[in-house]
């Protein structure tokens, strides 16, 4: 019992010496913490203060320096007062000014006046004839239409409507959808009817004599005589630059003879401005080395014939 009352004294007596000696130690801290806490909020001030003077100076920055002016576009108001909104969507051909829609005319014409003056209205005044490829087309009649129609050597054509068909060949394409359009107009209310073609070939020119691959061409298109040779293969040495001509049978059936100086066409010395009509012939004559060619090959039969004149 003694020792405990002993013990218990000595633990009394510690706590009382220890008790000081950690409130001095807390304080301490409180204080170094208090000092370290004092600088932080010192620079921060600073930094607040700082960025308030910048702050304030863009913005007079910002007040002196001019703003460039936009144009806001006023908007269409109605009867009521209310805005409008632009809606191309819904815009009609009739809605475009005619200003515009002349000048679009003008453009178009140009264009197909240039176009119609490089092919010299060749189809404007194409003859239809055997083997031409024609489409008939009916506007809201998909089951009437037809395309790429061969016309037959009869030169009818044959529509569903029209059993007993249309004599064609010789006519132009207008002509023959204006008389689609009489025939159809029993049947159908109205109708409209387009014939375009598809494929010329009913013309035909021939090409002979000292040329690379002679024979007969189609004419799909107006051919100049320069063309029509190119397309021949060209002009053999053997033959005539400056003798070609061209043999066109007249509407009386007289034969005409054209003639053609290509070498001067390739000198630039005469325009290339000859065309070919349906029907004709060019022929390209020889010239002194075809006729010389033609002395050579006439010597063996020549010195044959000698044996039975009595000659050596």
């Amino acid at each position: 019992m003694k020792v405990k009352a002993t013990l218990e004294t000595i633990a009394l007596f510690g706590a009382l010496m220890i008790s000081p000696v950690l409130a001095s130690a807390q304080q301490q801290a409180a204080t170094q913490g208090q000092q370290a806490a004092q600088p932080t909020t010192q620079t921060a001030q600073p930094q607040q203060s700082g960025s308030s003077t910048s702050g304030s100076s863009h913005r007079s920055k910002a007040k002196n320096t001019p703003q460039p002016q936009v144009s806001i576009p006023q908007r269409q108001t109605g009867a009521g007062g209310e805005r409008l909104e632009p809606d191309d969507t819904n815009r009609m051909p009739s809605d475009v000014p005619t200003e515009v829609q002349s000048q679009r005319r003008e453009e178009q014409s140009e264009d197909e006046a240039a176009i119609a003056a490089s092919y010299n209205n060749f189809f404007e005044h194409y003859r239809l004839g055997p083997e031409d490829v024609v489409s008939i087309t009916v506007f809201g009649q998909d089951r009437y239409s037809k395309p790429g129609i061969v016309i037959p050597p009869n030169g009818r054509l044959y529509h569903p409507l029209i059993p007993e068909g249309i004599f064609v060949s010789g006519k132009t394409v207008e002509e023959v959808t204006e008389e689609l359009k009489k025939r159809l107009d029993e049947y159908i209310i109205d109708p409209k009817v387009a014939v375009t073609l598809d494929r010329a070939v009913s013309y035909r020119y021939s090409v002979v004599g000292e040329v690379a691959q002679p024979g007969i061409k189609p004419m799909n298109r107006r051919v100049t005589v320069y063309a029509a040779l190119a397309e021949a293969g060209g002009v053999l040495d053997t033959g005539s630059k400056k003798n070609i001509f061209v043999i066109r049978r007249l509407s009386d059936g007289r034969l005409s003879q054209i003639p053609v100086d290509i070498a001067a066409v390739e000198r630039g010395r005469a325009p290339d401005s000859i065309y070919l009509a349906p029907g004709d012939q060019v022929i390209v004559p020889g010239n002194r080395t075809k006729t010389f060619k033609n002395i050579l090959n006439l010597l063996p039969i020549l010195s044959f014939a000698r044996i039975f004149t009595g000659g050596f």
